[in-house]
């Protein structure tokens, strides 16, 4: 289970005792026979205590049940875990670290490519502001962002350097960086602890001075935003359950804090940000099926917010300003796809449509200029650029890649004359290019810096598998030229399916490590997913869900039989409702799988949702339905749930890892799924639960950290197949 926004895919397992962990099987030439590398150790054996439970009359058992602990108050550590959880968690990352021992090699070696890969530094070009000019770039060989701003005729000033934050943390993440709109202040919510409850920091940048402006309890992620006079910081807390539920505004100066509004629907999720002209700070409460936007407008900044529309269910809308007016990028009316209308000022009300609806051309983002308001949207699944000009004239970008990703980064200046854009395709490292608005030329500024890379050795496709239903499902497919076509190269196949949220077809360095060794890697874009707009999401949403997974083993048995791969050599990789997406998939067709690779999945899908006390059950409940109160809810869950079908059958090993202070998914959830998988599968494939003890949903923010646990994942996933293909 995911909390909006979709969190990073960096990993955990630096600077902790699973980052020892090496997988690498020797390497075996191509064409030689599959041969299994396990080492022969016991594997761990828990009590199955069965607890029954009861439940709109229904009766269920849990038999491990026992592995869930809650603490009264604070957080999960490693040092108040009950001796039973304690002794499983122990057990399992034990028998983990000897099964996996023997590929510390291959791990080695793959991290290290990705190591020099990326090597160079990531340094995105720095997006002007007020004359200022603010990046954030990785210097070669550095493992964390540098945050800078330079002017003209002065020296650069490093404003936040991450890596001398996190010294001595075990944990270390960092988000939401931005400078007042006075430029004196810089502001950064941290996370020390790894549980999502941020401190936030601001920079004095006229005396040179750093403090800690809110201890705790502070939500990161787009959950604070300096008011338009700079002398006031908006942010957003967390209550006991982990839910953003209070706006407060403190005082800059001298830290005088207030209350401003308190949300009572543990159903509702808080954003919140400055809109584009720097007229108002814009309050955000959301869920799936309905929203509602306040306003603190910049000439009464203490006032109370305002609402725009009240909310109403099936409402959703964003609020924004342009061309002397609000603009709303909504589905008001039917527009499930979105609309973008102008609003007035003053009444709020509707004064024209400036963008219509298009079925099956959604809208995904919006980010207004002066001179242009630009939006990304999809036409066909993929991204394309629309600049709208205040005298109504509008002018399209879209690429001609096979598959490839479109962003417009945060932060842009409302006045510049011209846009910056990121493009990217699993073949391409990412390409900034500034777009005039008025003529609509554009220019590529930077191309990240990618050793030992050249496009040139590497494909992309777009192909279609063909649902049970007759739905043809995206799939991308990244490949080295030459991979042969006749089913001998071993595949991941990558999918998420959930929220909407789309997988789209980024570069990655890891992917394009992977694929060197002869592998292909390719992106399952199932229903559930947003790539086909908000038909594409309720067609794999709610009672509609098990589409994401028949889609998923459509799409893993339509590259077999197009000789991408063949049955067998296929391994499944999904990140927490992700991990549900190959957790089900797994359960419904073992044997199509040579491994499953589940990343901090939602795999006790009942159990939790059964739980009214977590942090996201309420909101997500139109998602996945509320088997507290509603029997066909409760009958469609367990008839999907990982856990509850896990059955009698030849299972592939399983690798899944928990983050110990995960409150989205708990770590509880893999290790019930890996012990039911361990009780009744009737192969001899691991199964294997590795837990980080200090992090929480996501690792630690470090590039080497993210590059550890995909080499760990590639490594598994070579051993799962017999072999690691020739390089």
């Amino acid at each position: 289970m995911d909390q909006f926004p979709r969190p990073s895919r960096r990993g955990f397992l630096a600077g902790t005792a699973l980052g020892s962990l090496a997988l690498a099987a020797p390497a075996l030439a191509r064409g030689a026979p599959p041969a299994r590398r396990w080492p022969d150790v016991a594997a761990p054996k828990h009590p199955r205590v069965p607890q029954v439970i009861e439940q709109l009359g229904r009766r269920r058992t849990d038999p491990y049940a026992w592995m869930k602990y809650v603490p009264e108050a604070g957080v999960r550590s490693p040092d108040t875990l009950p001796p039973p959880v304690a002794g499983l968690l122990k057990a399992e990352n034990d028998y983990a670290r000897a099964m996996l021992a023997p590929l510390r090699p291959l791990q080695d070696e793959l991290l290290d490519r990705m190591l020099a890969r990326a090597g160079g530094g990531v340094s995105p070009p720095p997006l002007p502001r007020d004359g200022w000019e603010y990046s954030a770039p990785v210097p070669p060989g550095a493992l964390h962002p540098v945050h800078v701003r330079r002017r003209e005729g002065r020296p650069p000033e490093t404003l936040l350097d991450e890596a001398e934050r996190a010294r001595g943390q075990a944990y270390y993440r960092s988000t939401d960086h931005q400078p007042s709109p006075d430029h004196r202040h810089f502001a950064w919510a941290e996370d020390v602890i790894g549980n999502d409850r941020h401190r936030i920091v601001v920079r004095d940048t006229r005396h040179g001075t750093t403090r800690v402006l809110v201890e705790g309890d502070a939500y990161g992620y787009g959950a604070l935003a300096f008011s338009p006079s700079s002398q006031w910081l908006f942010w957003i807390w967390r209550d006991r359950h982990n839910r953003p539920t209070r706006l407060y505004r403190t005082s800059v100066e001298d830290g005088d804090t207030h209350l401003v509004y308190e949300e009572h629907d543990p159903a509702i999720f808080m954003s919140l940000r400055r809109t584009a002209a720097n007229g108002y700070v814009a309050l955000t409460l959301s869920g799936p099926e309905v929203a509602e936007v306040r306003l603190i407008p910049a000439a009464a900044e203490t006032s109370p917010p305002r609402v725009v529309v009240p909310r109403s269910a099936g409402l959703r809308y964003e609020i924004d300003e342009w061309d002397g007016s609000l603009v709303a990028l909504t589905d008001r009316g039917g527009a499930f796809d979105r609309k973008i209308e102008r609003l007035d000022p003053e009444t709020f009300e509707a004064r024209e449509t400036l963008v219509p609806h298009r079925p099956g051309q959604p809208i995904v983002a919006m980010v207004p200029f002066r001179s242009a308001l630009v939006r990304l949207e999809r036409v066909d699944g993929l991204h394309t650029v629309a600049m709208l000009r205040p005298d109504g004239s509008e002018r399209s970008l879209a690429f001609d890649d096979p598959a490839y990703a479109l962003a417009l980064p945060a932060g842009q200046d409302y006045n510049a004359p011209q846009a910056m854009i990121v493009h990217q395709s699993p073949r391409s490292p990412r390409r900034w290019i500034r777009i005039d608005l008025e003529r609509g030329t554009r220019e590529e500024v930077r191309r990240e810096a990618v050793a030992g890379f050249d496009p040139d050795d590497y494909e992309v496709e777009r192909v279609f598998a063909p649902a049970p239903d007759g739905e043809r499902v995206p799939v991308t497919i990244l490949s080295r030229k030459g991979t042969p076509r006749d089913g001998s190269a071993p595949l991941l196949l990558y999918g998420y399916g959930a929220y909407g949220v789309s997988s789209d077809p980024e570069f990655s360095v890891p992917a394009t490590v992977l694929v060197d060794r002869g592998w292909r890697y390719a992106i399952a874009h199932v229903r559930g997913g947003g790539e086909l707009g908000r038909r594409w999401f309720l067609g794999g949403r709610r009672f509609h869900k098990r589409n994401s997974f028949t889609d998923f083993i459509a799409c893993a048995q339509h590259l077999a039989r197009e000789g991408y791969c063949s049955p067998g050599r296929v391994v499944a990789h999904g990140l927490s409702a992700g991990g549900l997406l190959v957790g089900a998939s797994m359960n419904m067709a073992p044997d199509l799988w040579g491994g499953v690779i589940a990343k901090v999945p939602f795999v006790d899908m009942l159990n939790t949702m059964s739980d009214a006390d977590h942090p996201l059950v309420p909101l997500f409940r139109p998602d996945w339905g509320d088997p507290l109160a509603d029997p066909a809810a409760y009958d469609y869950i367990a008839s999907i749930s990982p856990y509850e079908n896990v059955r009698r059958a030849a299972y592939p090993p399983l690798l899944c890892t928990a983050g110990l202070k995960d409150d989205r998914v708990a770590y509880w959830e893999p290790a019930k799924l890996v012990a039911q998988v361990r009780h009744l599968s009737t192969s001899s494939e691991p199964s294997l639960l590795l837990t980080d003890m200090h992090a929480g949903h996501q690792g630690s923010g470090d590039i080497r950290s993210h590059f550890s646990e995909m080499a760990l994942f590639w490594a598994f996933a070579a051993c799962c197949l017999g072999r690691d293909p020739a390089r």
